[in-house]
């Protein structure tokens, strides 16, 4: 196991989430907490417990298919991209208030995960499968976005 790699794999979303979520969503709490929200939005303390978590398995995932001789540069600019376009969305939805275009972002990061995600599975199931609840919780997210933008 290549520790320097996994740590390098773990700590770029992990700590690159935290410094766009400083940055990009200094006041998001209280413009979370104003806006109208759907039934099934989640309290705002959830979203940085499931990130960490996200990021954390992404990272994982990440490394996982970096040590595998079948690693291809597709698959690294396809998770490289992902992960731009899933910090971009922050600045978008927050800092910038276009949450239309956050829910167009949104879809197209979905479906780059969703590309990442069988990208990693033919190079490693374990990884591939790992990429699941990042698909899931976008999933929603895309949902808790529409809503957002539809109710303000």
């Amino acid at each position: 196991m290549n520790y320097r790699k996994l740590a390098k794999s773990v700590l770029i979303p992990v700590v690159g989430g935290s410094i766009v979520g400083a940055i990009a969503t200094r006041n998001s709490k209280e413009i979370y907490n104003d806006l109208k929200k759907p039934s099934f939005a989640p309290p705002s303390w959830v979203f940085p417990v499931a990130w960490t978590g996200l990021y954390t398995v992404m990272g994982i995932a990440k490394y996982r298919v970096s040590v595998k001789e079948k690693n291809t540069k597709s698959q690294e600019l396809l998770y490289d991209t992902q992960l731009g376009l899933n910090f971009l969305w922050s600045f978008l939805f927050f800092k910038w208030g276009l949450r239309g275009t956050a829910f167009i972002e949104m879809a197209a990061l979905l479906t780059l995960i969703t590309l990442t995600a069988f990208e990693f599975y033919s190079i490693d199931r374990t990884a591939g499968l790992a990429m699941v609840p990042y698909i899931g919780w976008v999933t929603f997210a895309l949902g808790l976005n529409y809503s957002m933008f539809r109710n303000n």
